[in-house]
């Protein structure tokens, strides 16, 4: 028997025995898996920075005076473009937080003064509906709606469970200061990663030819560069996209006069993150601060965003992301929807490149089974993920006769 069949049927024994463990002591495995995760949880945040402000550092590298040779300029490359990268992002937090907190802030000293009106209005209108029915009327009429009350109730509410209002208090300082210190740890490990990546991932490839053969090594380099670019050309294009429709949203608001144009505009933008349902949730918070200054300018912008939205999702959202990711619409969907379920918006966010990477890789595979087969692929081609055309620089000339 040779030494390859031998390993192959011992690992294929390793993996019975563990599944087996696995399976007869499931919530002790479940335990030990979270604990791992949660000690790993600073490390796996740091990656995820790492790769999002890496696509923001490259770009810019390539304008971070690209043709000078001083020696001054190439070691001052890589930290001025990684300061430049943390400090635009800090701007734009801090620009959103400045157009968003104090609109919301407004909206809400609106309610607080129009709630108490509105209620006594509509009290008023139901009671004189209700005139063949004087013993509801007599309920409806003894409802008062009174903040000073409502905030008396709630004081005592909260002082007849001081054991447990103090419990939930550290249990909340406790899971934000646990938050708090995980991205910090997660920020340092990522400017680490940015700084020394050119080493590290010379150093994984040395490593790699040391311990896999070539063949494991071109396919993983294959799914590597699949996935980069796929992770790659989705958060760029989610963010040229969400800025396009936070543009379009504040400028038709502006065009219409409806209120909170800077601050309905900047919502839908930065939920358009998230994909399919995101610009729906940033509609919603924007239309219920509208609806406190007219219920009918909510109404003009409800319909407004319905016709923007499908625009963006016809027009812009194909052509800016769809046509990067190559992911069919119906995948999508599924995506988004079993991301959100299993791991909340995170989920929703890195569900689709994740699954474009999963389609591609796919579809590689299942076009090199019917190559070997002889099988011609089918006519219909609007289901295979779009590939780049780009020749190699170097690529040989079709008209080059073979010798």
């Amino acid at each position: 028997m040779e030494k390859r069949e031998i390993k192959r049927y011992i690992f294929i024994a390793f993996l019975a025995i563990a599944v087996c463990v696995i399976s007869q002591n499931f919530a002790v495995f479940v335990s030990f898996l979270s604990v791992v995760l949660g000690a790993l949880k600073p490390l796996i945040m740091g990656l995820m920075i790492a790769y999002i402000f890496n696509i923001i550092m490259n770009f810019f590298e390539k304008h971070y005076f690209p043709k000078s040779s001083s020696k001054f300029v190439k070691k001052s490359r890589r930290p001025v473009c990684l300061a430049a990268s943390f400090a635009i992002t800090i701007a734009i937090i801090i620009l959103i937080m400045y157009i968003v907190v104090p609109e919301i802030a407004s909206a809400f000293g609106v309610l607080y003064d129009e709630i108490p009106p509105a209620f006594t209005k509509s009290k008023d209108f139901i009671i004189g509906k209700l005139k063949e029915y004087p013993e509801i009327q007599e309920q409806i009429s003894t409802v008062e709606f009174d903040w000073a009350n409502i905030a008396e109730k709630a004081s005592k509410l909260l002082t007849s469970g001081v054991a447990g209002i103090l419990s939930s208090a550290v249990g909340i300082i406790g899971g934000l200061t646990s938050a708090v210190t995980n991205l910090v740890l997660g920020l340092i490990f990522a400017v680490y990663l940015l700084l020394r990546k050119d080493k590290l991932i010379k150093d994984s490839r040395r490593l790699r030819k040391l311990w896999f053969s070539d063949e494991f090594n071109r396919k993983l380099g294959r799914v590597l560069k699949t996935a980069n670019e796929t992770f790659r050309s989705f958060f760029i294009g989610q963010f040229v996209e969400a800025i396009i429709l936070g543009t379009l949203c504040f400028i038709g608001m502006k065009i219409l006069k409806l209120p909170y144009a800077a601050m309905s505009g900047t919502l839908v933008g930065v939920t358009a993150f998230i994909p399919i349902v995101g610009a729906f949730l940033g509609a919603g918070i924007s239309a219920f601060i509208i609806l406190t200054e007219s219920p009918m300018q909510a109404l003009i912008f409800i319909i407004f965003l319905l016709i923007l939205q499908q625009f963006e999702g016809n027009i812009i959202y194909p052509k800016v992301v769809g046509g990067t990711v190559g992911l069919p619409s119906i995948w999508t969907l599924a995506a988004v929807t079993v991301g959100g379920g299993l791991f909340g918006v995170l989920g929703m966010i890195m569900g689709v490149p994740l699954t474009a990477t999963l389609y591609k890789l796919a579809f590689v595979k299942l076009e090199e089974k019917e190559a070997e087969l002889g099988i011609s692929p089918p006519d219909n081609e609007e289901e295979k993920p779009q590939k780049p055309a780009k020749k190699p620089k170097n690529a040989p000339k079709a008209s080059a006769k073979k010798k």
